[in-house]
């Protein structure tokens, strides 16, 4: 055998290597790539440890302070839309004022039952109007900025989901989705029961008959809505249920409220509020809701809402920040500790026992598949530093949707992630929806301290000619990136620092970063002093 033949042998099986080992490898493409998990991270080489963030306060954004407002204006929900004023954001939620919140609620407020409100921006989210609608006739006068309200659903509101409709199969007079519950029927202690199977579809409730169910509304303008179709009777509803296209995997999702029960829980609360899953392909049939999956071993809790959502940097992840409803056994005297304990006592005494011992924060999770998600259980949203409208059952409910809000450092500043949540539930005052500000990305990062530690990848296939990163150093730190193939060949960055969300790479040698695209290699991040949020190629 020549020399030649040999070589060429030896090529070929070298070539034929490389191929197979790419196509075992994670097929990123020019996808982001985040590092919340151990997806794309090898956890036997990584030394850098997970660091969990948490939103900045950025002040007030709305209140809710009108007639037909009060202390029970929740559930808000961001649609971005454009007109022919350019990009603008619409808002919807529940407005109204609790009746069993305090003895004065209702000399400071006048509504009577749930309507549902509406708000826009035109400056990203950081100020928002009520505009003035004339749709909804409150005592006399349509001067308000209410959309809906008990004649569109004679049994009333307990929450309104809307989004705009991207599949383009949706006629237009369909392209605002709004989601909305007939109420359940009531426990003995106010929350809703969980149908069992053979439960009757029709209940009766104040000496009426109607259908239990989650129904679907419709519009073409996403003002004026009409009753649709009923999407599905199993689950309890009580809490804003969401649903959206996929347009990655081209279906819809819903995700809806439900119960179950347990033996044992760590507060003693036996009947959880869960979130549950299904799809359909065009919105009107709809599989089996099924509890969502958090892994083996996974604690059991009650999550209250989920506001989930694909993540607006990369569609095929979806994130959401569920509340967590914790109900303790009983009064103890750390409740005497906590804000206004005199509206407390009074919402047990006129109300139920759990009105007073119930308090909620919020987590973050995500999925790559939209029905295995993983879950951070160190909170994302505490109650926060006790005043009067917090520590309640209510605390730490976002707003669905996060908004990419413009820098408030002025120009070269990245957009920023703005998320909302209200507070001030069951006090007799006025609602406020506060703005939090957070790095894009910026859930869980990758901590290098001083010392030095690393990230190292499982091999991966990208495409393109370009890496970028979102990270942040100290002056000091730095951070190093090298590209290795199973060939040997080797790149390594030049020394990186700085704060970017999408901070372009820049490589020592000669050999272009293309060269290594299409190839299975592992990349390594080598960092002092410095967070790694996420990389992609393009």
């Amino acid at each position: 055998m020549n020399n030649l033949f040999r070589a060429g042998i030896v090529a070929a099986a070298l070539g034929a290597t490389i191929a197979s080992s790419a196509s075992a490898s994670l097929q990123v493409g020019s996808r982001l790539q985040v590092l919340w998990d151990d997806h794309v991270v090898d956890t036997s080489q990584t030394t850098a440890s997970r660091l969990v963030h948490h939103p900045e306060y950025a002040g007030v954004a709305l209140t809710h302070d009108e007639p037909w407002e009060g202390d029970g204006c929740d559930y808000h929900c961001i649609v971005p839309d454009r007109d022919e004023k350019g990009d603008f954001l619409r808002m919807y939620y529940n407005s109204c004022a609790i009746g069993c919140g305090w003895k004065d609620v209702r000399k400071r407020f006048a509504a009577n039952s749930v309507r549902i409100g509406y708000a826009e921006s035109r400056d990203g989210g950081v100020t928002w109007v009520k505009p003035e609608l004339g749709i909804v006739n409150f005592k006399g006068s349509k001067k308000n900025n209410c959309i809906l309200d008990s004649t569109s659903n004679e049994h009333g509101w307990d929450n309104f989901f809307v989004f705009k409709d991207t599949n383009p199969a949706c006629p237009p007079d369909e392209r605002y989705k709004g989601i909305g519950a007939f109420f359940a029927t009531m426990n003995a202690d106010g929350s809703a029961v969980m149908p069992a199977p053979g439960d009757p579809v029709v209940v009766e409730s104040g000496g009426k008959k109607f259908d239990r169910g989650l129904w679907c509304f419709l519009s073409a303008d996403g003002i004026h809505f009409r009753r649709g179709w009923l999407l599905t009777r199993a689950g309890a509803f009580d809490t804003l249920n969401v649903g959206f296209w996929d347009s990655v995997r081209g279906v819809y999702h819903l995700y809806l409220r439900g119960y179950h029960h347990v033996k044992e829980e760590r507060n003693g609360d036996l009947t959880l509020r869960d979130v549950r899953h299904c799809e359909s392909r065009d919105f009107k049939t709809w599989t089996e809701p099924v509890l969502l999956d958090f892994g083996p071993g996974a604690e059991d809790y009650s999550l209250y809402t989920n506001v989930i959502e694909p993540y607006f940097r990369e569609p095929s992840i979806f994130i959401g920040f569920p509340s967590r409803y914790v109900q303790r056994k009983a009064w103890t005297a750390n409740y005497d500790r906590l804000p206004s304990v005199e509206k407390r006592r009074w919402r047990m005494d006129h109300g139920h026992p759990r009105f007073g011992l119930t308090l909620t924060d919020c987590i973050f999770m995500f999925s790559r598949d939209g029905q295995r998600f993983f879950r951070e259980e160190d909170a994302f949203m505490r109650p926060g530093p006790e005043n009067g409208g917090n520590w309640v059952y209510g605390d730490c409910y976002p707003a669905r949707t996060l908004v990419k809000t413009p820098s408030p450092f002025g120009e070269g500043g990245d957009d920023e992630i703005s998320l909302y949540a209200f507070d001030r539930h069951w006090t007799g005052l006025a609602s406020r929806l506060h703005r939090y500000r957070l790095r894009q990305d910026g859930f869980i990062s990758r901590h290098a301290t001083y010392a030095g530690q690393k990230v190292v990848t499982k091999p991966l296939v990208f495409t393109g000619h370009e890496m970028l990163v979102n990270f942040s150093t100290s002056a000091r730190g730095r951070m190093f990136v090298t590209l290795r193939d199973e060939a040997g060949s080797v790149l390594r960055s030049v020394e990186l620092f700085g704060d970017k969300v999408d901070r372009v790479v820049d490589f020592e040698e000669s050999v272009q970063l293309s060269g290594f695209a299409g190839r299975a290699v592992t990349v390594e991040f080598d960092m002092s002093d410095a967070d790694l949020y996420s990389f992609r190629f393009r």
